[in-house]
């Protein structure tokens, strides 16, 4: 996945920083120069490709606006050639995973109605004359955006329709099964990706075929990431937990073992059963972070009478 390492900070937004990566703009030299598209001039082709640009933007700002709608943490965002990455850590319950997912998409939906109306109002009226380049790029755009929307939505990880697939199947199997069926599910569509931009480009190679199997790797790549992720997952929710203490974010108790490590000496040691004190040096530490969801709270928080056992 892209990071704001190598790229450039464009503007910051509510607190979300906006990032390009650089080589969006190695693409866009090349998709630029690539054809007219049907315009007067290739400046309307560059317009088309920053339009582009604008909407992957909007949808990336969706999610992250929507992540911190439900009280959860998102500050960044990196467009690259194959899209764009809102960094999104939602609480971890289904409801606010799912409506931090959706509202990326729901952008496209709202966008469909709003370039349909600009595309209408913007054709010439009268007797039959050349397609102004306006129309054709809100045409295209329109289009583009419908695609972008109908693809995205496929339910292979870690493209949104995985992610919401996962978010469903969360209410009803819980957090670790739930991931471990949307990235199967998610290899199977990836390998069928993949299979359809080889026999595309053994009929006609193409930068299009070319481009399809590229994403169908990076969707296999995730694929597997989310099956580690997921086999961890399960294998942690098994662990044996400990009595008397909850996260007050996730409801959930906390692990027994030696899962924290201290971050002056190095010493792992489990912070329930040392009071949040290191045992090699004595360092204290304020807040303790819960495995299960990310969060940090101070100890006495923890100790709440009841606990809530972690679904598989």
């Amino acid at each position: 996945m892209p990071t704001r390492q190598g790229s450039i900070h464009l503007f910051r937004f509510r607190g979300i920083d906006l990032y390009l990566h650089w080589s969006w703009f190695v693409v866009a030299l090349f998709e630029i120069r690539g054809g007219m598209g049907g315009y007067s001039s290739v400046r309307w082709n560059a317009l088309e490709y920053l339009a582009l640009f604008v909407i992957v933007a909007m949808h990336e700002f969706g999610h992250a606006l929507a992540c911190r709608q439900v009280g959860g943490r998102a500050n960044q965002i990196v467009l690259w050639p194959l899209g764009g990455v809102a960094y999104v850590d939602p609480p971890p319950h289904p409801g606010a995973t799912l409506w931090s997912i959706a509202a990326g998409p729901l952008v496209n939906v709202g966008l469909i109605p709003v370039l349909l109306i600009l595309g209408t109002t913007s054709q010439p009226s009268g007797p039959p004359t050349k397609v102004s380049d306006v129309y054709t790029l809100l045409a295209a755009l329109s289009w583009i955006n419908s695609r972008l929307l109908i693809f995205n939505m496929l339910p292979i990880f870690p493209l949104d329709g995985g992610q919401i697939l996962r978010s469903l199947l969360w209410f009803v199997l819980g957090r670790a099964r739930s991931l471990l069926v949307s990235v199967i599910v998610g290899f199977i569509g990836a390998a069928g990706l993949v299979v359809l931009a080889l026999i595309n480009y053994s009929l006609e190679p193409s930068v299009k075929a070319m481009w399809l199997g590229i994403l169908a790797v990076f969707m296999l790549l995730n694929c597997w990431g989310g099956l580690q992720h997921a086999r961890a997952l399960l294998r942690f929710a098994k662990m044996p937990r400990r009595a008397g203490f909850v996260c007050p974010e996730c409801k959930t108790a906390p692990p027994v073992g030696e899962f924290w490590k201290c971050g002056n000496c190095g010493q792992a040691f489990d912070t329930f059963q040392t009071g949040a004190v290191c045992p090699r040096c004595g360092a204290q530490f304020p807040v303790t972070m819960c495995l299960d969801c990310g969060r940090a709270h101070p100890m006495n928080e923890w100790a709440e009478a009841t606990l809530a056992v972690p679904r598989l």
